[in-house]
């Protein structure tokens, strides 16, 4: 049965009669086979039936998140046919993985081609020594997402670790002197000029003369810069540097203008072009000031972000490009100009959307969670971080490499938890970075043994939810810039059930309103609202109201990344109210946005101009006789009328120095059974949007 699909798809997996250097993506008419098989010998062994998929493809995009706890960790295999034709041009091929988690293993027409640990950075596997030229060449991938305590993140964190061949797959067919690696770094920029240093890897099969023609373009395609040598290349490995002549007054990359350059490098021999190599990149410059704001490009920018998990409903981690870009989109719409990946590095296509739309980028390391390890976890984890920065390096988004998140905790091995231990291997990734990248910052989150080590640094700051209540956050924010060289808030919020409301929300004091009534129980809560909180809406938006209102008022702040864009899986909650979901999201895992993604919208967007009342969701609501009931509106205009049944209830200015919802915020009158309300955005006396909703 196998083979018969796979003579159906022989035109399909035909690569091309005449190859040229090119890269030939390959997910399509792969075909799984669930067994928890470990040798490829005994594949023939299994009794269970080969399934026809396409790439990106996980076997954990429903175990993940149905009510048996835990999900399926353990092999499964990966099988495709592809015909190369006769290698006339000596070409090289390789097998470039986006993405396979956690571990993989290649096989070429049975014969074992490469390996790679780590599932969320991509690698090379060379297949040309085991390629049947002209004829049927199978592919064969073990993925193996099985308990490894020497491989991270740990089993305690707070996500689903996914199996399978979780990204994009590519042939990348090159000449036997090709170009392997380009490096640019960007040491001096100002408005004025920006220096350029290219680092690139030539592969030769050779000791040849060749001539190198490098150049920068800008977006019109003109050059800008250039640089012609001729090179004697070894054969093997050969490292160039390049020093190109500066660019003067360069458009400038920053959120709100994107601009990107692009490097072209050719290999050139009696004038014919043998290889050529390109990337996109930007021109900034960036700087957290001690105790202080955030100045990109010589101005204070406070950083507006959010997190995103690598994953979606019905998909898992398994996302299409297509909805890899839509979710930065997205993000980007909301106003922000930042995004935390949480917690490893994310597919290609998102570092390119980010560079592209203009959001800047804390890239991380997936050491999350299960302290410091042994030899082999340590020598597991570096490679990992040295991989995503080598992959990552040339993306002008990034700003911020992390050496990982809560660190320290719930330790996987004996004396995993010592601080000497932790600060020692904290120094060494840290150190490592900065040999590879000495022009980007270090970070962490939630790990003090690192405080003093990493550039910038996040505590735990939840107030309101955790810990604490939320009208205490700013003097949190003010500890945490004293105590802290470079500080940014990586982190807050709280869970939110979409369409679960409330007469009597939990007040910025810990305070509860009695039913009925307006006076609020001389009760302050103890504990955290997290444990006894009824995870409603209502809640959720008053506290992130409160946060945005501070942050947007204080001229120190280098900002902050809510926690999180979207609703996620994880294996360490099934007692929330849906079971194994993380509910912090703005949207939820279908990206149906909550009433606390209008917040931001209002607070963080200036175009298009909207209006959102809350709540849509918010259809049945209780009122007495004459009792008022408070009615927000979030909007980005600067004045909103609001009508009841009709009848105004006046118009309000917009100031984000007032909570709630920037002084949108009235108190009315409902009558009994249907009520219609509308509310009207202005910008002086013309009318820009307007939003209604019936309850």
């Amino acid at each position: 049965c196998l083979k018969k699909e796979f003579d159906q798809n022989k035109k399909e997996n035909f690569i091309k009669e005449k190859p040229d250097r090119g890269s030939y993506l390959l997910n399509e008419n792969w075909f799984y086979l669930e067994d928890s098989i470990n040798e490829i010998n005994k594949l023939n062994q299994s009794t269970k039936l080969w399934q026809k998929i396409n790439l990106p493809h996980t076997w954990n995009k429903n175990d993940a998140l149905d009510q048996v706890p835990g999900y399926r960790r353990s092999i499964s295999w990966y099988q495709k046919e592809i015909i190369i034709p006769i290698n006339k041009n000596n070409f090289i091929y390789l097998l470039h993985f986006e993405g396979v988690n956690s571990k993989a293993e290649i096989y070429v027409n049975g014969k074992h081609a490469g390996s790679h640990v780590g599932g969320y950075v991509g690698f090379d596997i060379d297949i040309t020594p085991f390629i049947k030229f002209g004829g049927n060449n199978i592919i064969q991938v073990k993925a193996d997402n099985s308990y490894d305590p020497n491989l991270i993140p740990s089993q305690k964190s707070d996500f689903v670790v996914y199996g399978g061949i979780t990204r994009n797959v590519w042939l990348n067919i090159l000449p036997r002197t090709h170009f392997a690696q380009l490096f640019v770094q960007t040491p001096e920029v100002s408005e004025k000029a920006a220096k350029t240093i290219i680092q690139f890897f030539i592969d030769s099969s050779e000791k040849k003369q060749f001539e190198i023609e490098a150049k920068i373009n800008d977006k019109t395609g003109k050059t800008v810069s250039s640089k012609n040598i001729i090179s004697s290349l070894n054969a093997g490995i050969n490292k160039i540097d390049l020093i190109f002549p500066e660019i003067k007054k360069p458009n400038l990359w920053s959120p709100s203008f994107p601009n990107l350059y692009t490097v072209e490098i050719s290999l050139k021999e009696n004038g014919k072009t043998i290889d050529k190599i390109s990337d996109n990149i930007g021109y900034r410059w960036y700087e957290f000031k001690e105790h202080g704001a955030f100045y990109l490009n010589g101005e204070r920018l406070l950083l507006r972000g959010t997190q995103l998990h690598e994953e979606s409903s019905g998909l898992g981690n398994a996302l299409p490009d297509n909805i890899q870009r839509n979710d930065i989109k997205m993000i980007k719409e909301i106003g922000a100009n930042f995004v935390r990946l949480a917690h490893y590095p994310h597919a290609p296509e998102v570092y390119r959307t980010c560079d592209e739309l203009g959001i800047l980028v804390w890239d991380e390391n997936p050491w999350c969670r299960g302290g410091v390890g042994p030899r082999q976890w340590q020598e597991n984890t570096k490679n990992i971080f040295k991989e995503m920065i080598l992959q990552n390096y040339n993306r002008p988004s990034i700003i911020l490499w992390s050496i990982g998140n809560e660190s320290d905790w719930l330790p996987d091995f004996s004396g995993g938890g010592n601080p000497d231990s932790l600060k020692f291997f904290a120094q060494e990734l840290h150190n490592l970075a900065k040999k590879l990248d000495p022009y980007r910052l270090t970070a962490t989150r939630k790990f003090p043994e690192a405080q003093n080590i990493v550039d910038v640094f996040s505590p735990s700051i939840w107030s309101g939810w955790y810990s604490d209540v939320y009208k205490n956050y700013e003097s949190a924010l003010l500890k945490a810039r004293d105590a802290y060289k470079r500080f940014i808030h990586a982190e807050y919020g709280g869970d939110s059930h979409v369409g679960r409301h409330t007469e009597n929300p939990i007040n910025g004091e810990g305070k509860i309103t009695t039913t009925g009534g307006d006076e609020p129980e001389n009760k302050i809560l103890s504990s955290s609202i997290a444990n006894i909180g009824d995870w409603s809406e209502s809640y959720i938006v008053d506290l992130f109201d409160w946060y945005l209102h501070v942050q947007e008022n204080l001229d120190w702040f280098p900002g902050s990344a809510q926690w999180i864009f979207r609703d996620f899986t994880t294996p360490l909650r099934p007692e929330n109210p849906i079971p194994y979901v993380n509910q912090k999201g703005l949207v939820d895992m279908n990206n149906n946005p909550k009433d606390a993604y209008y917040v931001f919208k209002s607070y963080w967007t200036t175009n298009p101009k909207f209006c959102y009342i809350e709540s849509h969701t918010w259809k049945e609501r209780n009122s007495g006789v004459n009792q008022k009931r408070e009615v927000n509106v979030f909007s980005n205009c600067n004045e909103v009328e609001l009508f009841i049944n009709g009848t105004s209830q006046g118009k309000l200015k917009r100031d984000t120095k007032k909570f709630p919802a920037s002084g949108l915020s009235w108190h009315v009158n409902f009558i009994e059974g249907d009520n219609q309300i509308l509310a009207v955005g202005f910008e002086g006396d013309k009318k820009l949007t307007v939003d209604s909703l019936k309850i």
